[in-house]
């Protein structure tokens, strides 16, 4: 009986490993996309400020383009990029979720190993 638990409190130590590796990337890749989305946000407002002529930058050519239409660009790039954050949001409160209820489940094998 000893040796059930064993092996099976270590496989779900694997999977707790296995879930903490995916919150520490999600965590990153939601970083990223924050950073990402911050630049479009600070892009939009400094085009929503100037009467000059805008610019952008295709490929590393920097290109004069139409204030309205580089602002829908920005504007939809917003929109994805918020809706990405949203997403990885979820992703992490479920990885979280499965995360407690497995160190739970452990804690409660150790008792009874223990006992």
């Amino acid at each position: 009986m000893r040796q059930n638990v064993n092996a099976e409190t270590g496989k779900k130590i694997q999977e707790l490993q296995v879930f903490e590796q995916q919150l520490q990337q999600g965590a990153l890749q939601k970083q990223t996309v924050q950073v990402e989305l911050n630049e479009v946000i600070n892009a939009l407002t400094e085009v929503s400020k100037t009467k000059d002529e805008v610019y952008k930058i295709i490929g590393g050519i920097m290109v004069r383009a139409d204030q309205e239409s580089l602002t829908k660009e920005l504007t939809e790039k917003k929109r994805v990029l918020e809706i990405r954050i949203q997403a990885l949001e979820k992703q992490e409160t479920l990885t979280e979720d499965k995360t407690k209820k497995l160190r739970e489940e452990i804690n409660l094998a150790v008792k009874a190993i223990n006992k």
